[in-house]
């Protein structure tokens, strides 16, 4: 099968996109045992391009950042080529860097094309709408926090660590 891993701090519409795949049953388009190809590939990134995201190849890896580089999508070859081994095939990420991302989630090598597609159009859409961070939410990148229906508060609380 795939899988896929969200950080907690993965904005709700990344999430809501995650969930209106699944539940709309558009899950299932990938036959297991099959390749990662250049066509799933292209497709799941198609929204970066028609976004004029630019992308690179570095070595086994081909990035895509936004033109401010503060989000993005790497996908892995070599993990996608050993689809059984435990690294991850696709990383999305938003924040400082892909190393110290805000929030980010990881996919297999058997996600859906089309799930994939639709995150990275969300991804593409959303990171032009980013707001001003104040001093108090420094340690947050929402994606898309006016749009979010939790307040960036609930997340955890800068004086008083994480709420529950």
């Amino acid at each position: 099968m795939w899988h896929l891993t969200a950080t907690g701090t993965t904005p709700a519409p990344v999430l809501e996109t995650l969930l209106d795949h699944l539940a709309a049953g558009k899950a299932w388009d990938t036959t297991i045992g099959s390749p990662v190809t250049e066509k799933t590939v292209t497709a799941a990134t198609q929204p970066l391009t028609d976004a004029g995201w630019e992308h690179t190849v570095d070595g086994r890896w081909i990035r895509w950042t936004n033109p401010s580089r503060d989000a993005g999508i790497r996908f892995d070859a070599f993990a996608a080529q050993n689809p059984n081994s435990p690294l991850t095939t696709w990383t999305i990420w938003a924040g400082p860097s892909m190393d110290q991302p805000a929030w980010s989630a990881c996919a297999s090598a058997y996600t859906p094309a089309g799930l994939l597609a639709d995150l990275s159009g969300e991804l593409a859409q959303e990171c032009g709408t980013r707001q001003v961070r104040t001093p108090s939410a420094r340690r947050f990148v929402p994606v898309r926090a006016a749009a979010s229906p939790v307040p960036l508060r609930s997340y955890a609380s800068p004086h008083h660590g994480p709420q529950h």
